[in-house]
């Protein structure tokens, strides 16, 4: 049991459990209660793989740091063990996902998204586009619901999810920003500052706000 909840806690899972929530909502619209739940599965998945992969490459860091919440620095897991989920739960994700009701196309569509997210843990956190992963990832997980139904995605929706992504990634950097910098960690609310980013991701949120308005 205590693996087990290593695991969840190496996901992130109060974000993964909002992002799974999100694609259920949106696919309870477009679909009915059966599928939406096999595409939230789908999704969480997906989700796993951007928070295990995190864990995994800031280990020395969140060591450095004696981030005793996280997991892998608490030994409640090994990083062999974790990374051996990961090496499951990768080809896993394609699977749900392709195969299920996203079908093929939103299904890419959604793994692209789970791409970026990977592609910030590994690359793009260190430098001032750090929010383009964000604003990809969170316009594909809504847009992948409707692609999956054959429907184009309405300006309202990638937009939104864009801007709130971008938002939530100035949001969700603020409280480790000292130790970040600390570490050489040169994202966009890095570079910026504490007071400017919690600035940035307010107006970000009222531009979503205004575009879902204006758009909807």
């Amino acid at each position: 049991m205590a693996a087990i909840g290593g695991l969840l806690k190496a996901s992130h899972f109060g974000p993964t459990l909002i992002v799974t929530s999100i694609s259920w909502f949106f696919a309870s619209y477009y679909w009915w209660e059966g599928p939406a739940f096999v595409i939230a599965f789908g999704v969480f998945t997906g989700q796993l793989v951007v928070g295990w992969s995190n864990d995994l490459y800031d280990y020395e860091d969140d060591l450095k740091h004696n981030r005793v919440k996280k997991p892998l620095v608490a030994g409640l897991i090994s990083r062999k063990y974790l990374t051996n989920w990961l090496c499951f739960m990768v080809p896993f994700a394609f699977v749900a996902n392709l195969l299920g009701p996203l079908g093929f196309k939103g299904g890419l569509v959604y793994m692209f998204g789970i791409s970026m997210g990977v592609a910030y843990n590994f690359y793009f956190k260190y430098n001032r586009f750090s929010w383009l992963p964000y604003a990809l990832a969170f316009a594909a997980l809504p847009s992948c619901v409707a692609i999956s139904k054959g429907v184009t995605p309405p300006t309202w929706m990638w937009l939104g999810g864009a801007i709130f992504g971008t938002a939530a990634h100035f949001i969700n950097v603020i409280k480790d920003m000292d130790q970040d910098r600390a570490s050489g960690i040169g994202g966009a609310p890095q570079r910026i500052g504490k007071r400017n980013s919690i600035v940035a991701a307010i107006v970000l949120i009222g531009l979503g706000i205004l575009a879902l308005f204006l758009t909807i």
